[in-house]
């Protein structure tokens, strides 16, 4: 049996990756793909009981070291219980957030030793790296003003003050620098159907 393909989807605060990971599944749907729509943190029973430690709360509830901890353990269970039997069985896996976020949030961002970050990457994901990572790039104050009109109480990192989303922001659109082979940056201006067409754009040049 062929492997899945492993899609994910990374930027800021209010970038419409939750949107365009649905409008994505629906798509290769279409072309008769079997797909699967997860996110992190969860994604899986044990991850999403650790979500909820790590996106509510005081913006200082943890340190970017202990974040990061926080984080893998939650995508060691995703990875186990999720992403790698769906890959196994030939699915294509669409995931909104991954080891990126973890580099920009708790790396870039927070601080943290990027060095740390790569060993826990190796340990923890290991060969299982996406095939493709979406980078949404969308001005940090309008993504801060979309992700203010969600309900919820998830908003911890919302909290996190001006100068840290203007680090995620820079973070994240240095990836496809960092892995230009996996990492194609994604305008998020616009209404969805537009943002939709760059998306498909990326995948089809990409993973045909």
């Amino acid at each position: 049996m062929t492997r899945g393909r492993f899609i994910t989807l990374e930027g800021g605060e209010g970038a419409g990756k939750s949107t365009q990971a649905a409008r994505l599944v629906e798509a290769l749907e279409r072309q008769g793909r079997r797909v699967i729509r997860t996110r992190e943190p969860g994604g899986s029973k044990g991850a999403e009981d650790i979500r909820g430690l790590v996106v509510r709360g005081d913006a200082e509830r943890w340190s970017a070291r202990t974040e990061a901890l926080l984080m893998f353990a939650a995508r060691s269970d995703h990875l186990e219980r999720t992403i790698r039997p769906a890959l196994e069985r030939g699915e294509w896996v669409i995931c909104d957030r991954f080891a990126d976020s973890s580099r920009v949030y708790q790396g870039v961002a927070g601080g943290l030793d990027p060095d740390f970050i790569e060993a826990l990457d190796e340990a923890v994901v290991g060969p299982d790296q996406p095939d493709l990572t979406l980078i949404f790039d969308l001005p940090v104050e309008t993504g801060l003003a979309r992700a203010g009109t969600r309900a919820g109480d998830e908003d911890r990192f919302e909290g996190k003050g001006a100068a840290f989303h203007a680090r995620l922001a820079e973070g994240f659109r240095d990836l496809p620098r960092r892995f230009p082979g996996r990492c194609v940056l994604i305008d998020a201006s616009g209404d969805p159907d537009a943002v939709s067409a760059r998306v498909m754009a990326a995948v089809e040049a990409r993973l045909g």
